[in-house]
């Protein structure tokens, strides 16, 4: 029996499912699972236990995560990142490093957030992204997160790349949108890492 914990490096266009389904088939070790999903977009760490170290996936997934993230002003989408469709666009103002400071403020600490529609959240057994995709009228809960730290790495019109530091359950897809959102021109990410 094969016992221990992964950390890998997820490639982009891979569900969290995917790299377990991949790791299940190269250890033939039947307990394997991941300490947080991340969306196909995303690329970077992802823990993943095998054997007996899949008791400690609650333990992983509640911990503080860092990302790195490219939002795009000025276009919104259904899903909150690249893969989605465009449902609006707007110009983007000129913003100064102290207008995107102030709306960035906004954002730290303790805040609440609701979940993007196209998530892994289940619903009556069901998850969100399932449900939406079938066209259902999905309205996911609110939930209390926390942004521990929130700062501007970079500002290249219409794309601004953050640092992120926050509590287990943060959206970065929906902090992209209400970003874009106080900011007046709409926004969606376009990488995290």
């Amino acid at each position: 029996m094969t016992s221990g914990i992964l950390n890998l490096d997820k490639p982009q266009g891979w569900t969290s499912h995917d790299v377990v389904a991949r790791v299940r088939r190269l250890t033939r070790e039947r307990r394997v699972g991941h300490a947080g999903t991340l969306d196909p977009l995303a690329t970077g760490v992802l823990l993943v236990c095998l054997g007996a170290a899949t008791r400690l996936t609650e333990y992983l997934q509640a911990t503080r995560k860092t990302y790195r993230a490219t939002v795009r002003l000025g276009l919104a989408t259904d899903t909150g990142d690249a893969e989605g469709a465009v449902v609006a666009t707007r110009p983007v103002p000129p913003l100064s490093s102290e207008d995107l400071e102030r709306a960035l403020a906004a954002f730290r600490g303790t805040i609440v957030q609701r979940p993007p529609i196209y998530s892994a959240i289940k619903q009556g057994g069901v998850p969100l992204y399932r449900r939406a995709r079938r066209g259902e009228e999905v309205t996911p809960p609110p939930r209390q997160v926390t942004i521990y730290a929130l700062d501007l790495i970079a500002w290249a019109p219409p794309d601004l790349t953050l640092l992120i530091v926050c509590s287990a359950g943060t959206y970065i897809r929906s902090l992209a949108h209400d970003l874009g959102e106080r900011l007046g021109c709409g926004g969606h990410l376009i990488s995290l890492c």
